[in-house]
């Protein structure tokens, strides 16, 4: 069974950094690539970044392009994703989830609040 579990979300001022990870257990984890997307509230789901399976190919929205960085943990079965320069416009929960089994699943999700 896949299990995804993030970790790190908060309450941070305009400006500030966050780094979420997240946990991954129940499949390969070298096999997969995995994503982070966001849903603010009364939003629908957006996607915010993809790294392959080996860390080597990375695609960021341009909603967040050179403030946010994702990467991966093949000894830690674990991905992140460092936010900084946040904006009260990235807001919202975070999911980690991946492709598996042609559907995506995705974990509990992280609040995030960018707020003075």
């Amino acid at each position: 069974e896949v299990q995804l579990v993030e970790s790190g979300g908060g309450l941070v001022q305009p400006g500030g950094s966050l780094r979420l990870s997240c946990a991954a257990s129940g499949f390969t984890f070298s096999r997969y690539a995995m994503t982070w997307a966001r849903q603010a509230p009364g939003k629908g789901l957006e996607w915010v970044s993809t790294i392959n399976n080996v860390g080597s190919s990375l695609a960021v929205a341009d909603s967040v392009k050179g403030r946010f960085t994702i990467s991966r943990d093949r000894a830690k079965n674990t991905i992140h994703l460092q936010m900084n320069n946040l904006k009260s416009e990235d807001t919202a929960v975070y999911y980690c989830g991946l492709q598996i089994s042609g559907s995506y699943s995705w974990g509990q999700g992280t609040q995030v609040t960018v707020s003075s």
